[in-house]
């Protein structure tokens, strides 16, 4: 990924404090008002690892849907709602494709979709939500919902001016234990971690 501007919540009030206020009232208020951003599917995958007979392998998932609104006066209030196509999940091998898409691990036949929603935010040390930012959130992958934690980041594209919004980046890691959502088939060749690398880019909407 290409290195971009890291957004905090100080920063994104300071821009909003300098901007002209354009004869309405409260203006500011109205700009730092929470804003709901939609998945450019083109730029956004899910990837993963896990381990098969000791070796690390990689495959990736599409995301369906994501639906995120940020609030910039409390980054800690803003929310994630992810949708990822296991329909369409790929592996570099194809009897790797096969058997993770198959009934003994994720049943795409059955549950065609992986959900995650955010329940809680939590900042950094510095205040900055590209600096080790966690998000919590409920994981529902073949009809199972736990509780997990992911690393996340957030950032402006690469060269945008500090007031500009309108896209951003966001990126969120974590691993999981697939045999606690049922995925436990073929548990002789495969590991039953498996890390997520989720990348999207988001547009502001309206």
């Amino acid at each position: 990924m290409m290195r971009s501007t890291p957004l905090t919540r100080r920063a994104v009030l300071r821009t909003l404090a300098s901007l002209p206020v354009l004869g309405l009232p409260c203006a500011n208020a109205a700009l730092a008002k929470p804003t709901r951003y939609m998945l450019d599917p083109r730029a956004s995958s899910v990837g993963f690892v896990f381990t098969l007979s000791g070796t690390a392998q990689r495959g990736t998932m599409p995301v369906k849907r994501a639906d995120i609104l940020i609030d910039p006066q409390n980054l800690t209030a803003s929310t994630v709602d992810v949708l990822v196509d296991v329909s369409r999940a790929k592996t570099g091998l194809f009897f790797a494709t096969q058997a993770m898409t198959g009934a003994d691990v994720l049943n795409a036949a059955r549950y065609p979709d992986i959900r995650f929603v955010s329940t809680r935010v939590q900042l950094g040390a510095s205040g900055r939500i590209s600096e080790g930012a966690r998000i919590t959130g409920d994981l529902t992958v073949r009809g199972v919902t736990r509780p997990i934690t992911l690393e996340a980041t957030l950032y402006r594209r690469p060269g945008s001016r500090a007031d500009d919004l309108s896209q951003l980046n966001i990126r969120l890691r974590g691993d999981i234990s697939r045999s606690a959502f049922g995925a436990s088939g073929y548990s002789d060749l495969v590991t039953d971690t498996v890390t997520l690398d989720i990348q999207a880019t988001i547009n502001q909407t309206g």
